[in-house]
């Protein structure tokens, strides 16, 4: 079976781990996390880059950032995972859904002004598939109306936008770091602080709402509780993990780009005879390769095209069911407009097997499978 991922493994993870376990350091806040972080901030030329125990951890910390509170609003798409709504939910905000564009998969800029009230406190853009929202026009939004701009980055390490890291346009920003991810820890992200000033106040929310870390720098000599937090700091040997896949993003970079490329131009004839469509990426964004996925003509003819490849050995899977129509998102949100293309598109979209290493021969399985469908079909 052709997997649909396998986390990534660069060769010089377990050394980095024994020297964890030799300094017998393995709580967070030792040398891998400090090398994960300067690297981070190096990468998204950002000046506060923490590690966190997932991406949904920092998006909590996002919203404790932004001082969110019951009643509040915060604008997103439908399409994304519960993560980015949960995270706002928690605090007791309102979810207000908006319609995405059919290119992209990223939520439509040109709906966000519409479903802003005077109770939003935020916009949440994901980009979908590592593939930047219209982040010009959102941010031109949040500055007309004072409102934060919380970027769930889970896909997009290693993606830019004009020229600016994802994650490092919004005020905050969310890395996963998941085994599905481009580079992983297992389960880990990072959150981004644009502000500088509000890099003590993360650092506190992180460390169970003390100033604990200032404390192990030498600044303050003992610490306290500041304000409500969490525990939301990874260990020492998740960190290690992790900073060997980062100081290999390069390496990795370019071997998925490598397979998404071949995907992508294997699949130009049948996009041109308009069986399927491929992915779309605009003017003045990067791809990540994060995923590739394909697009069929609706929801029945990509059920059999799952079939045909599981019986071919081969894994797909599609993605995300639109959270407003699911109960807790009828429960803790409300669709703004009209759902054109959310559905729709979500029951079209079918990704592909896509990872660090997928072998020629593996690629030329899946794209000759999927062919092979469409010419007998």
């Amino acid at each position: 079976m052709i997997p649909f991922n396998r986390p990534p493994v660069v060769g010089t993870e377990l050394n980095y781990i024994q020297k964890v376990i030799e300094n017998r350091k393995l709580c967070g806040d030792g040398e891998y996390t400090a090398k994960c972080s300067q690297l981070l901030k190096q990468r998204t030329g950002t000046s506060c880059a923490l590690l966190t125990t997932s991406c949904t951890h920092a998006l909590e910390m996002a919203a404790l950032l932004c001082d969110i509170h019951p009643g509040d609003e915060v604008i997103m798409p439908s399409y994304t995972f519960t993560s980015t709504a949960d995270a706002f939910v928690l605090r007791g905000a309102r979810l207000v859904f908006a319609d995405i564009r059919p290119d992209t998969m990223n939520i439509d800029e040109n709906l966000i002004e519409n479903a802003v009230t005077d109770r939003t406190k935020a916009i949440a853009p994901v980009h979908y598939a590592g593939v930047a929202c219209e982040m010009d026009k959102i941010m031109e939004i949040a500055s007309k109306y004072g409102l934060y701009v919380v970027e769930d980055a889970a896909q997009g390490i290693e993606s830019y936008y004009h020229g600016k890291a994802l994650g490092a346009i919004g005020d905050y920003g969310c890395f996963s770091f998941h085994e599905t991810k481009n580079v992983s820890m297992g389960e880990g992200g990072a959150i981004l602080v644009r502000d500088p000033e509000q890099a003590e106040q993360a650092e506190i929310i992180r460390e169970k709402g003390t100033n604990r870390t200032k404390f192990f720098r030498g600044e303050i000599d003992k610490y306290t509780w500041i304000k409500a937090g969490s525990s939301y700091l990874p260990s020492e040997l998740n960190a290690a993990y992790l900073c060997a896949q980062l100081e290999s993003a390069d390496i990795i970079q370019a071997d998925r780009m490598h397979s998404w490329n071949e995907y992508y131009e294997a699949f130009e004839e049948l996009e041109r005879l308009g069986r399927i469509s491929r992915p779309v990426i605009p003017e003045g964004c990067t791809n990540n390769a994060h995923m590739f996925y394909l697009k069929t003509k609706d929801i029945g003819e990509r059920t059999q095209l799952i079939t045909f490849l599981k019986e071919r050995e081969i894994r797909a899977v599609f993605h995300y069911v639109p959270l407003h129509t699911s109960p807790a998102g009828r429960e803790f949100g409300r669709f703004n407009g009209e759902d054109r293309y959310t559905t729709k598109e979500s029951e079209r979209l079918l990704r592909l097997p896509m990872y660090y290493g997928l072998t020629a021969e593996d690629r030329g399985r899946v794209i000759d499978a999927v062919c092979e469908f469409y010419h007998t079909h």
